[in-house]
């Protein structure tokens, strides 16, 4: 099993932890809990576990948004055909589905496009202004993209299709000359937070015509299970203004969600549990990917717009169908790539994995990257053939900045793009082994030892003792949990196991515990390890070990007990 570093966060100052210990009435971990997310004082705490919808931002404070409205009045008071453009993963398709069902009632005549993965790839497309242009529309809005699309729009420009850019990516050294470019980490952009999912600001973008109108805010409350949707499938930062959406997106994902995500969450299995980040990220989110790397974006957003229970059950069966096909397709491509590692010695003891199949199918190999991160904790770059070009996907490990390395490699690629921990790259077939070994000296030369060691980070040490319903309670309000709020991970030293323990699972992968402390030792917790069975054999013995852990609900057979989810374990 893979060795990982323990890394305990700094506990914070001690003035403090007391101060939010007296005013909210908590003990020292949740305290420590708090500061470490940046609350020091009782009304930051209070609107932390109390988030209002008073506290979203002024959407005009946004540059451009008033030309964005603007144009979308005159394009609504003269008739204009409009199309809403958005890219083919999840925050792209989830935006294009809210700002579509919001202005179909506005727009005398309006339609949607998502590109073609593989015919037209990232972003916006000359494909797609051409059909603009060709079918008389006037106005497009894009979603999620288009920021870096300098060139594009001085092409619609000149086919006379004004275009909205609605993205939340880094702009390059210009920015494109749209009507309006609604990007809040434009420098020139004063809006007070920055990270928003590319379908929070198409969010903002219908908040800003609602106020506009004069129109009640509430109203726009049911499009937040989408904007929730995005949030977690995009993994933006849960904090600040995407913390409050988040909030109330989950409320009404599970109180009132639309026809087509009720359709996701009946085929996910998910309906009659409460709905949270996690089951978004694995559950409703890939199955709205799927669509977009099986086929086509489009048929996602065909049934997020859906409000016909028939038809969307249809679509749906549909997309579960992609999403099988998908994890067939990435589990035997994974198989595939491990066994390519295993049979070379000398890839096994690299600090980089490179590999190329011609074969492979283009709309999983991030998944395989990220997979085989798992196994080999290193930079990872995996490649097929796409229109007579290898291209593939980068992921990387914490703290290596892999854009980096490959901008070091740029001479023998035709493109890349992307940021520190992923990354899309294109180069000739007959450079790829070149890329290969210059990728591998470079990683090599930059990175340091530690970093390709998986760390655990741990928010602070807990005694089994000081977990109780008041506990977990307060716990379960840190939610939603994501980045920069993910959930807390616990140290606890010298547990063992009450001789009932086993390993689970159909190879024995997974260690099912039941763990006792010496501070009150009757008291048994429930725990699972997950890949964590072939630990079985050194904690079988009655000796202690550490854990680092969360704390989990577990509902089996319609009753739901507390259960520690163990990360990691150390004996000895």
């Amino acid at each position: 099993m893979m060795v990982k570093n323990w890394v305990i966060k700094q506990q914070g100052d001690e003035s403090v932890l007391q101060h939010l210990q007296e005013s909210l009435g908590v003990d020292r971990p949740i305290a420590s809990l708090l500061q470490q997310r940046g609350i020091s004082t009782f009304e930051e705490a209070r609107l932390f576990f109390r988030p209002e919808l008073s506290q979203l931002h002024d959407p005009y404070l946004m540059k451009d948004m008033d030309k964005a409205v603007e144009r979308i009045q005159r394009a609504i008071s003269s008739g204009e055909k409009v199309m809403i453009y958005g890219d083919y993963d999840v925050d792209g398709t989830t935006a294009v589905a809210l700002v579509y069902s919001y202005f179909k009632t506005w727009f005398k005549d309006s339609v949607y496009y998502i590109p073609d993965r593989y015919d037209e790839g990232y972003g916006i497309s000359l494909k797609s202004i051409d059909y603009a242009a060709a079918n008389s529309v006037r106005l497009v809005i894009a979603l999620d993209c288009g920021i870096k699309a300098v060139e594009k729009i001085a092409y619609a420009n000149s086919k006379g299709v004004d275009f909205i850019i609605c993205d939340h990516h880094t702009p390059g050294s210009s920015i494109p000359d749209a009507i309006a470019v609604l990007d809040p980490k434009r420098e020139d952009c004063s809006y007070p937070f920055n990270e928003l999912s590319g379908c929070g600001v198409g969010f903002k973008l219908i908040q800003a015509y609602q106020a506009s109108r004069s129109l009640p805010f509430d109203d726009l409350i049911k499009y937040l299970d989408l904007v929730a949707v995005s949030i977690a499938s995009d993994i933006v930062p849960i904090k600040g203004e995407n913390r409050v959406l988040a909030f109330y997106g989950l409320k009404q994902l599970n109180e009132s969600p639309s026809t087509g995500l009720q359709t996701l969450i009946k085929l996910s299995g998910i309906q009659n549990k409460t709905i949270s980040i996690e089951d978004i990220v694995f559950k409703i989110g890939p199955r709205i990917n799927a669509a977009g790397r099986m086929e086509s974006g489009r048929k996602s957003v065909d049934l997020l717009i859906s409000d016909d229970t028939g038809l969307a059950q249809a679509m749906g069966s549909r997309i579960n169908d992609f999403n099988s096909d998908r994890r067939s397709v990435d589990s035997s491509i994974t198989q595939e790539a491990l066994t390519m590692i295993q049979m070379d010695d000398s890839m096994k003891n690299r600090k980089s994995t490179v590999l190329f199949n011609p074969k492979w199918h283009k709309g999983v190999i991030g998944i395989v990257a990220s997979r085989l991160m798992d196994s080999y904790y290193r930079p990872t770059v995996i490649l097929t053939q796409s229109n007579g070009f290898a291209t593939g996907s980068a992921r990387s490990v914490n703290g290596f900045d892999l854009y980096q390395a490959i901008e070091e490699c740029s001479d023998l690629l035709e493109n890349f793009g992307g940021h520190k921990y992923a990354a899309g790259l294109t180069m000739k077939v007959n450079n790829v082994s070149a890329f290969q070994e210059k990728f591998e000296n470079t990683v090599k030369k930059l990175i340091k030892p530690e970093q390709l060691i998986p760390v655990v980070e741990i928010d602070t040490e807990l005694h089994l003792s000081d977990i109780n319903d008041k506990f977990f309670r307060i716990l379960k309000q840190f939610q939603p949990f994501g980045p920069e709020n993910m959930a807390p991970v616990f140290l606890t030293e010298n547990v063992s196991d009450n001789g009932s323990g086993k390993p689970v699972g159909m190879h024995a992968e997974h260690l099912k515990l039941s763990l006792v402390h010496e501070d009150d030792p009757y008291r048994v917790f429930p725990a699972i390890g997950f890949q964590l069975g072939k630990l079985y054999p050194k904690i079988s013995v009655g000796q202690g070990f550490d854990i680092c852990y969360s704390l989990d609900e577990n509902v089996f057979r319609g009753e739901t007990t507390l259960q520690i989810n163990i990360k990691d374990i150390k004996v000895d």
